[in-house]
């Protein structure tokens, strides 16, 4: 598992998105380093991280690898930030975490995370996840590279905000054999997965949290925050207006701004 490591003090680690990867992070991590230890990971089977065949892409073994590599660097005590399915993915670590003696963590951040009650992929994810579904994908997503930025574009509130190299970011790993299926495999337990979400995020109910939104979100709708957020006993909702679903990249200096503001805020 390929990560970034950066800066010096308590460490927060940062959870990319569905085919992101620690790119996703270029505009924070300097930030961040200046108060915190900060890990940025490339989730196994994406990114610039190895790609085993036959790899479990299921959320709780998605979580269970994060704490594999918790335990590895030998964190005892950190901050979590997860953002779209990677958001859905701190979620799992988080229940996991509360259950344990150690590791211990502290504060939980989630940007437009996969959710129960955001209907968006609920059906098409299960098509790309079968075997018809992902046998076309994979047949045709290389002959259809002219839409990427259409759908980056998409994941903006505000296309003019795209910042230079954002598309040949993303798409330098997309190459490496193995990018494609390690999505599907995703997809393919997406409506499993959500069931699983909605029975673990009750758990979360005590630790301190911050929700961050786009207004303008079109993959995981802002619509589904306030029903999250209704979970947490001690949560703090902030929607940006007019950004999209990537206000990490979108609005950098708001997002760090905002970001820094809950981590350093005592508990």
């Amino acid at each position: 598992m390929r990560y970034l490591r950066a800066g010096s003090g308590p460490p927060l680690i940062l959870l990319h998105g569905l085919m992101g990867y620690s790119f996703s992070w270029r505009f924070n991590i300097p930030a961040l380093a200046k108060d915190f230890t900060v890990f940025a990971l490339d989730l196994l089977g994406t990114g610039f991280s190895d790609r085993p065949a036959q790899l479990d892409c299921r959320l709780c073994s998605v979580a269970e690898r994060v704490l594999q590599f918790i335990d590895a660097a030998g964190i005892s005590s950190f901050d979590l930030l997860g953002t779209s399915h990677g958001g859905a993915v701190a979620i799992m670590v988080a229940a996991r975490c509360s259950g344990r003696s150690a590791p211990h963590l502290r504060k939980l951040v989630l940007v437009a995370p996969v959710n129960p009650w955001s209907p968006h992929g609920r059906r098409l994810a299960p098509f790309l996840g079968s075997a018809l579904g992902s046998t076309l994908f994979l047949r045709t997503v290389n002959h259809l590279r002219w839409t990427f930025p259409f759908w980056l574009a998409r994941l903006y509130g505000d296309s003019r905000r795209i910042p230079e190299g954002t598309l040949e970011g993303y798409l330098a790993p997309v190459g490496i054999p193995g990018s494609f299926e390690y999505a599907l495999g995703i997809v393919q337990h997406w409506t499993a997965d959500l069931q699983v979400l909605e029975q673990t995020i009750p758990q979360l109910a005590e630790i301190p949290t911050l929700l961050i939104w786009g207004s303008a979100d079109a993959a995981v709708y802002v619509q589904s925050a306030e029903p999250l957020r209704r979970h947490f006993k001690r949560c703090e909702l902030v929607v940006y207006p007019g950004v999209g679903h990537l206000p990490y990249e979108e609005t950098p200096e708001q997002f760090n701004a905002t970001l820094l503001d809950f981590l350093r805020l005592e508990t």
